[in-house]
């Protein structure tokens, strides 16, 4: 059963690529898996971070520090490179979006979509990532715990901002949605791993697979139910995707390097801002915006993608790091 979880991460971009694609050219055939689904599955998502998150780990992961206060007082604060992370992971991402969106005049539908990616937290899957491409992992880890607990709060008042010209916007609810989401899966999570240590411990080399197959089925049933409008709006939508997702990457590695951030710890800011919790964005869209099928298609399009750009980008840095090491010894 190992070899095969770890078959299924291993190759978790081609599995979430081929679904996709399978998706795409025969619906019927998948419309099984229903977009009802996502929430549920993105639950269980978040519930498997909650078993790897422990009260005595938080501080480490949140990096926590002593600080002077007023010369006298000594509080606990988020390392520097947390903070900077945070904030420019709802910085960058939501910009850009609103950005793309106006560049490209999408359509409300899409651009709700897209604006939904932007403002979510960064991906659970840019852990993996980030220590693939050799990046600082406890900065990583970090920035996605902190992100993801503040997105609760953070997201609705981001798409508000950014999209509530384009439609009303249910601040609490989406706020509620979030919190149930996200929040209470981690805590059950955390809660499981405290008075069930030794299952906790015998199942988590299976959690990474579980994921994997949790988002593809995510991807399966947002390209299913929208296999038709793809069709017809694909090209613009997959081209507003990549240049998210690439810009995302870059201007999270340059706010490192201008921050004098050390390499390892740029590719974690590049990879964690790059890379979006798409599932939640389409588990919004799903939700509070029924009226608009479409807008769940960025957050699926983006799910596919950004696990293919992140292994092709772990790949790239790794070669880079191959080279200047041959170039040193020579």
């Amino acid at each position: 059963m190992r070899k095969v979880c770890k078959f299924i991460t291993d190759y978790m971009s081609l599995i979430v690529l081929v679904a996709a694609a399978s998706a795409f050219f025969f619906p019927k055939a998948l419309s099984f898996i229903e977009t009802s689904f996502i929430t549920p599955l993105l639950g269980i998502i978040m519930f498997g971070m909650g078993l790897t998150i422990n009260l005595s780990d938080l501080k480490t992961t949140f990096g926590l520090q002593d600080v002077k206060a007023f010369g006298k007082f000594n509080i606990k604060v988020p390392c520097r490179n947390i903070i900077i992370g945070t904030v420019a992971q709802f910085l960058i991402m939501p910009l850009l979006a609103w950005f793309l969106v106006k560049i490209f005049s999408l359509p409300p539908e899409l651009a709700v979509g897209v604006i939904l990616v932007g403002c979510c937290p960064g991906g659970t899957s840019s852990n993996v990532i980030t220590y693939l491409a050799g990046g600082d992992l406890t900065l990583s880890v970090g920035m996605t715990t902190v992100n993801t607990l503040l997105a609760p709060l953070l997201t609705p008042i981001l798409v508000w901002l950014f999209a509530g010209t384009l439609i009303e916007i249910d601040f609490w609810g989406m706020f509620l949605s979030i919190a149930q989401i996200i929040l209470l899966p981690i805590a059950l999570g955390m809660v499981f791993q405290r008075f069930f240590p030794d299952t906790t411990l015998k199942i988590k080399d299976y959690l990474p697979a579980i994921s994997t197959i949790a988002i593809t089925a995510i991807v399966i049933a947002v390209v299913a139910a929208n296999a038709s409008a793809l069709a017809t709006s694909g090209l613009i939508i997959i081209a507003v995707v990549l240049l998210h997702n690439t810009l995302g990457y870059a201007l999270g590695y340059v706010t490192g390097k201008l921050f004098r951030l050390g390499r390892p710890q740029c590719i974690a800011m590049s990879v964690e801002i790059g890379m979006q919790n798409s599932g939640l964005a389409c588990s919004m869209a799903a939700i509070h915006f029924a009226t608009m099928p479409l807008a769940t298609v960025p957050g699926a399009i983006f799910s596919v993608w950004h696990n293919i750009s992140g292994a092709l980008y772990a790949r790239i840095l790794n070669i880079h790091i191959s080279v200047a090491q041959y170039s040193k010894k020579n």
